[in-house]
């Protein structure tokens, strides 16, 4: 369900139906959900629906009995993110996750971070949980030693907002600049409005850039995902201090590149970082943290070779797709059976 945009198109031999939100202001969830249940009957119609899966608060609007198995494959919900960001709850939203949970067949789960959080904070008891993270194309998101690396570039990707850490990282620039003079950080992603104020968070990051480094750090927008890895591959360093994640795909996307990696010690981060061996975390509440970590990889090209090294092996080892896509078709395969033997 993209804004604006609605049509159905194939993805490599998978049918992609979209679904563009209703433009009627408070009607999201009645004439959203109609509109959701009303194809899916249509899907099941043309071919019996085995397995529904979907995110934290997607089968609230699906009707209990439809007869397919319906699975909750936690990316980070309404009271994850409203928990470890110290946000209120919205209680409609707190509603709608609470509804879906408990017309949920099966779990699974990003991180161990993700599912021991929502577990506690939705109350699941003992309710089994798979741990499922996403994959990365490992062979798309590889080395590339044709491509020359950027003396000195550090690259962010991520959505231009507060809770990316990307604050913090241009905070961190000053301290660096003056310990690595050719430094440079090259931001990508999408600007973020002030949901109060609908003020540009990248405008207002700008005001925090000191004039005299201004040419050292660089907004560059969006980066169409087929052109990331070229990007990547002109990377020293890659740097994300998300204030908190499910998983954070962006992070093994670089890890997979053979890049040296610091990422946010919150959350899932040491799930898929090793602090020291595939990459190093920070405090990404703390500039100086940031800081601390970035500097010694740009002074020393022996410990960016090693811990990208070891970055890329436990890309491959933990979040290569084609194992990950076997896990999701057991546990698929689980899920009916168990639901089977309960009908038997």
């Amino acid at each position: 369900y993209l804004n604006g945009r609605e049509g159905v198109e194939d993805d490599m031999g998978v049918r992609v139906i979209r679904l563009a939100n209703t433009p009627v202001p408070r009607t999201g969830l009645v004439l959203n959900g109609l509109r959701i249940q009303q194809v899916i009957n249509q899907l099941h119609a043309e071919c019996p629906i085995d397995i529904i899966d979907g995110s934290e608060a997607s089968l609230a609007v699906l009707p209990r009995q439809f007869p397919a198995i319906k699975i909750i494959r936690m990316q980070g919900g309404h009271h994850f993110f409203s928990s470890t960001l110290g946000k209120k709850l919205q209680p409609w939203k707190a509603w709608l996750e609470a509804r879906s949970f408990a017309r949920a067949d099966a779990l699974c789960a990003v991180s161990h971070f993700a599912a021991e959080t929502t577990r506690r904070l939705l109350d699941l008891g003992d309710r089994p949980i798979e741990i499922l993270p996403n994959p990365v194309d490992v062979c798309e998101f590889r080395p590339r030693p044709e491509i020359n690396e950027e003396h000195g570039l550090i690259v962010f990707v991520g959505t231009i907002t507060e809770k990316k850490g990307i604050r913090q990282l241009v905070q961190a620039m000053p301290r660096i600049v003056e310990a690595v003079p050719h430094v440079r950080l090259w931001a990508f992603g999408r600007d973020w409005p002030d949901p109060l104020t609908g003020q540009s968070f990248t405008e207002r990051l700008r005001t925090l850039v000191p004039p005299e480094i201004g040419s050292h750090v660089v907004f560059k927008g969006p980066i169409e995902h087929a052109l990331l890895a070229d990007m990547l591959a002109r990377a020293q360093i890659c740097v994300y201090p998300s204030h908190m994640e499910s998983q954070g795909i962006v992070i093994v996307e670089g890890m997979a590149m053979g890049k040296p990696v610091v990422a946010g010690r919150t959350g899932p981060g040491p799930e898929v970082v090793e602090d020291g061996v595939s990459g190093l975390l920070c405090d990404p509440h703390n500039p100086d943290s940031i800081a601390e970590a970035i500097i010694p990889l740009l002074r020393d090209a022996k410990l960016r070779h090693v811990l990208g090294e070891q970055a890329r092996t436990r890309a491959v080892e933990k979040f290569s797709l084609e194992p990950l896509v076997e896990l999701n078709e057991a546990f698929y395969v689980r899920s009916l059976r168990r639901e089977k033997q309960y009908a038997a």
